[in-house]
């Protein structure tokens, strides 16, 4: 007789849905996972992606034992050795390094998984330890988190479930369908029962498709946007003046800048029309409840950060958050409470604390020199949970620094990535079914357990385990470092999450009001929404670094603006090699509007080269209404080594930082498009 259990479990990946699954476990195999339907964000269903992560657990490249290089970087070429060896060859090397300076040793990481365990708990405490570089895990979400913070005083908002409620919601950002797949099921109830539903977003996504209306705004002028929607709001007498005047600070200096942009200066800034924005306005300030469905797509340019402040500043504005349907959700992870400390033990840094490298910035960092500024050169990277050769911006600078023959680099992985490819030594790392971890969201108020599924495949050893190991090994006897993954969760939720509703139900919903910003409340010392904050002042638009409008020279060269979005069956560089999802994408492709294809003699399905002064991307054209005039949609982010030439989109993204939050500004970004082969200037 077959043995069959099912097991709870939590999707892992880097997405606000952080659903709740069940997997069908027979005979010690994993035969499927399915939505939970008891959990109510969830509601049984999974994306495509995560319904094969079985698919994914066994699949037949999977890393399951440690390995060495055993060619050039970059080759790909490794020999298996045994833990043993590669534990204590890496931690000799690490051990000199850190003899002479351990900040040249540099952790990086990020949302490959976003357990609390598996992504940020024994990881931090041994680097915490040893002096290593800290990392500025600033890549995907930095400038609206902060931004969001600095004027709510935290990472908060609506519940998710209350979206199906709303008569009016504006998605601004987000290709809910690719990316937010549960949010999108309740704002199609609100939909049905007569909800008017409008998509913000420069690509006609297919999100857009599913909407009432689309507004097609150049990248990087949602801070235009929103003033313009100001300036309707008080012109039009349509401010909620109460609650303006009981829970915010500083309006009257953002009203007057507001009242700057009528709606025909709004709209040539974002190349739409002034109706559109006049239209918007009244919408938004005549229906109720309103919500706004904010996403991080659209705080990758230059300006993203002053952008999500005045965006986050319009429900306050209209008294939306009066109403449980009302208000704005870009991250709800601030109202989880976390002991970070106890997980991370930054008590175990030397004093002064380490320096500091931005992850946006590894290209450079890695190829820069030893300074009294810098600090020291980097010899030692230890890579969990990211592909840095994949998804960091300017990846020739990013490639080069990888491939520096004096670098030691160390990847924990389950696949030979574009960065396990420039590796050392790769470790095998568990998958989700293979471990325990708990996790928290920025989709919704749910906390979530993650039990294991099935034993660990091959030799692979959880991250909390193998960093275990190296600390053993590096002679760091703290009992911190002996500490179970139980232990370290228990003491991350400090028992304000009832541990054991966790483990007997998979999930427990915080206790938050359900319009908790109805009288203010906000996470700020007074209480108030800021607008005129002490850190950033009056929030205002500020323009590309790369635009016609603000470098009309470099637009003559490069006239395309040129946003890189996900494609919708991969999330960043995770599922690109299973296959199954592969098959579905195809191949990498820029979307462009017919007319620029026209003007430079590109038909559907030609290879071109996407190019700039930093590089040049290889990949296939498809001639789409998806794509506005204008503007070139590079679906990202593909493995280097599975695109053409060996390239992918962030070939020619640069590595500039967003106004807050000291984020990459991926979607900040011009080039032009040649049929490949074709070397006309």
């Amino acid at each position: 007789m077959p043995s069959t259990a099912t097991i709870r479990a939590a999707c892992p990946h880097d997405c606000p849905d952080t659903c709740a699954i069940r997997v069908t476990v027979e005979n010690g195999v994993a035969i499927k996972v399915q939505g939970d339907p008891a959990h109510p964000p969830t509601h049984g269903a999974l994306c495509t992606k995560v319904s094969r992560y079985t698919e994914r657990t066994y699949h037949p490249e999977r890393v399951l034992y440690p390995l060495r290089r055993s060619g050039p970087k970059g080759s790909g070429r490794f020999e298996r050795v045994t833990w043993d060896e590669a534990l204590d060859d890496i931690t000799s090397r690490l051990d000199a390094i850190a003899a002479r300076d351990p900040q040249a040793i540099v952790p990086y990481s990020y949302a490959g998984t976003m357990g609390l365990l598996q992504g940020e708990s024994m990881d931090r405490r041994f680097f915490h330890r040893l002096g290593a570089s800290l990392l500025d895990r600033t890549i995907c979400s930095s400038a609206g988190g902060e931004a969001l913070a600095a004027t709510y005083g935290g990472k908060i908002g609506m519940h998710l479930e209350h979206y199906a409620e709303s008569r009016l919601i504006l998605i601004w950002g987000s290709n809910s369908i690719a990316s937010n797949l549960h949010f999108w099921t309740f704002a199609q109830a609100a939909k049905r029962s007569g909800a008017k539903l409008v998509c913000i977003d420069p690509r006609k996504t297919e999100t857009a498709d599913k909407c009432h209306q689309h507004i097609a705004l150049l990248p990087g002028t949602d801070g235009a946007l929103a003033l313009g929607l100001m300036h309707e709001l008080i012109v039009h007498e349509w401010l909620d003046d109460d609650y303006i005047e009981r829970y915010t600070e500083g309006w009257p200096k953002l009203r007057e800048r507001a009242l700057q942009w009528p709606p025909e200066r709004a709209a040539e800034v974002c190349g739409i029309s002034a109706d559109e924005v006049r239209v918007l306005a009244r919408d938004y300030a005549t229906t109720k409840p309103a919500a706004i469905r904010l996403n991080y797509g659209m705080q990758r340019v230059r300006g993203g950060g002053n952008a999500v402040r005045l965006i986050a500043i319009l429900p306050c504005l209209v008294g939306a958050w009066r109403h449980r349907a009302g208000g704005l959700l870009l991250s709800a992870s601030g109202w989880f409470p976390v002991n970070r400390a106890a997980l991370q033990r930054p008590d175990l840094m030397p004093t002064p604390a380490p320096r500091t490298i931005n992850m946006s910035t590894i290209g450079d960092a890695l190829l820069h020199e030893a300074s009294a500024g810098f600090g020291p050169k980097i010899e030692a990277l230890v890579v969990y949970n990211s592909n840095p050769v994949a998804v960091a911006p300017e990846s020739p600078k990013v490639v080069a620094g990888f491939a520096r023959e004096d670098l030691f680099t160390v990847v924990l992985e389950h696949f030979m990535t574009d960065t396990a490819d420039h590796a050392d030594y790769v470790l095998p790392a568990t998958t989700q079914l293979e471990h325990f971890d708990v996790h928290t969201s920025y989709g919704h108020t749910y906390a979530m357990l993650n039990e294991q599924a099935i034993a660990p495949l091959g030799e692979a050893r959880p991250n909390t385990q193998i960093f275990r190991d190296l600390a053993q090994r590096m002679g760091f006897d703290e009992p911190c470092f002996r500490d179970s993954d139980e232990t370290m969760a228990r003491a991350a939720f400090e028992g304000r999450i009832p541990f054991d509703t966790l483990l007997r139900d998979g999930w427990f919903k915080l206790p938050i009001a359900d319009a908790p910003l109805a009288e203010g409340h906000f996470a700020t010392p007074s209480g108030k929404c800021i607008i005129d904050s002490p850190l950033f002042g009056v929030p205002d638009h500020v323009p590309n670094y790369e635009s016609p409008a603000s470098t009309p020279q470099l637009a003559e060269r490069y006239p395309l603006a040129m946003i890189s979005p996900p494609a919708r069956n991969f999330l960043n560089s995770s599922f690109v090699n299973v296959k199954s999802l592969r098959d579905i994408e195809g191949e990498p492709l820029v979307e462009l509007h017919s007319a620029d294809a026209h003007k430079r003699g590109i038909r559907g399905g030609e290879q071109v080269r996407v190019f700039n002064d930093r590089g040049e991307y290889l990949c296939k054209a498809v001639v789409s209404p998806r794509a506005r005039p204008g503007v070139v949609n590079g679906l990202g982010v593909w493995w280097r080594k599975l695109g053409a030439g060996g390239t992918n989109v962030n070939e020619v993204t640069h590595q500039r930082l967003t106004d807050i939050g000291r984020a990459p500004a991926f979607y900040d970004c011009l080039v032009d498009v040649q049929v490949a082969g074709d070397m006309r200037p």
